[in-house]
């Protein structure tokens, strides 16, 4: 067996599984999942209607780089949602579809780390558990740099010592954040790209909730803060995006990866040997998703009003405060967040995420502590009953 598996540890909802075991939750309250972020609005008639007319495209091997349609949708995309000049992306060369980015994500680290004894990948904390399992596994060591209450959850680079850049090889961040719905703002996305310059590493941004955001404020992206500050072929940087919190496509699978050519060349090469090219009926679905914003919209507006509502209710008893994007509510309770989860589920039968499992103790401390995970995914009316609910437990506390 691959010595580096023993590294991995339970993934989060193996322990949350383990906590409610020990609970039994009142049967006449219906149970509502606030755990996992799986968007419940309907998926849009505009990718649905490509795939009932193109199941005949299962008869044909899909293309590891894509159909040039899609890559060229994903450009378009691009360049129209972060202001970029039109051919900054190259559909040739800069542009690779997957299917989704969590196995994205996780591949990348294996066709980019090189291994070694000193090795180090950079990602925040709290984080999405998949950025550490693809370090263990690519042979190198995570670093995790906090993003804390006290500094509105946004990561503090400059407080990474020297050393640590010159080790990092790779460094993950998440931008609208999972589980802060924090967004890093594009001047310090610059900030980082000169520091990849410096030290040679690749920034790898996972974007894929930077279409759920509020009041007309959209997320700088990567390629944008690139492009800004003179960075045209992108050095050392690459975005992952997806159509699952987009589009409400999450069964769908279907993403993309996009940015430095000679990374993506390389990544391309994994991909052809690792055998993940997506359908082709799911691309020309992915070119209808891709093309229309008028979904994206709408969506969009539903969760702007989920989270006032929700967040009305839980004025009177908590600070809950909406995220800068996203469709996660991070929490701060004043009791050991994993007794808040175990208490809310037993007494209201409702289940939400410990903080401290998205996260990992470093100098004796854990930035995930004292905060639930909220994923407003359901449908209205059962994310108020939700709230009400969870307002209800804290008037207990």
């Amino acid at each position: 067996m691959n010595p580096d598996l023993s590294k991995l540890q339970p993934y989060p909802f193996e322990k949350l599984a383990a906590l409610k075991a020990e609970c039994r939750p009142p049967q006449d309250l219906p149970h509502i999942a606030l755990s996992i972020g799986e968007p419940k609005h309907p998926a849009p008639e505009v990718a649905l209607q490509p795939l009932r007319e193109n199941l005949d495209a299962i008869n044909n091997y899909p293309l590891t780089k894509g159909v040039p349609e899609l890559r060229q949708a994903i450009a378009n995309w691009l360049q129209t949602r972060f202001s970029l000049p039109t051919g900054a992306v190259n559909v040739d060369d800069q542009i690779i579809p997957v299917n989704g980015t969590r196995e994205a994500l996780f591949a990348f680290a294996q066709a980019v780390v090189e291994r070694s004894d000193d090795a180090l990948v950079l990602m925040p904390n709290p984080f999405y558990q998949i950025y550490e399992g693809a370090a263990y596994l690519a042979g190198a060591t995570p670093y995790f740099y906090a993003t804390t209450r006290d500094n509105n959850y946004q990561p503090d680079f400059d407080a990474i010592p020297e050393d640590i850049w010159q080790r990092c090889q790779l460094i993950y961040v998440c931008t609208p954040g999972n589980p802060t719905g924090a967004v890093i703002s594009e001047a310090v996305l610059v900030k980082l790209i000169e520091k990849s310059k410096q030290y040679d590493f690749i920034i790898a941004s996972d974007e894929c909730y930077s279409e759920i955001y509020f009041d007309g404020v959209k997320p700088a992206g990567l390629l944008q803060a690139a492009v800004n500050s003179g960075n045209g072929d992108f050095k050392n940087c690459v975005v992952f995006h997806s159509l699952s919190k987009r589009s409400n496509l999450p069964g769908m699978r279907s993403g993309f990866v996009a940015g430095d050519a000679g990374v993506m060349k390389a990544f391309l090469l994994f991909r052809t040997y690792h055998g993940c090219a997506m359908p082709p009926v799911h691309q020309l679905a992915s070119i209808a998703a891709w093309s229309d914003e008028a979904h994206v919209e709408q969506n969009r507006q539903l969760y702007q009003d989920k989270f006032d509502t929700v967040l009305a209710i839980l004025a009177p008893v908590c600070e809950a405060q909406k995220p800068d994007a996203g469709f996660y509510l991070w929490l701060h309770t004043d009791i050991d967040d994993a007794d808040f989860a175990q208490q809310l589920f037993h007494q209201q039968n409702v289940t939400v995420l410990p903080g401290s499992y998205l996260s990992r103790d470093v100098d004796g401390q854990n930035p995930g502590n004292h905060h639930v995970r909220m994923a407003l995914v359901a449908p209205f009316d059962e994310c108020i009953e939700a709230a009400n609910r969870i307002k209800q437990f804290i008037e207990t506390l």
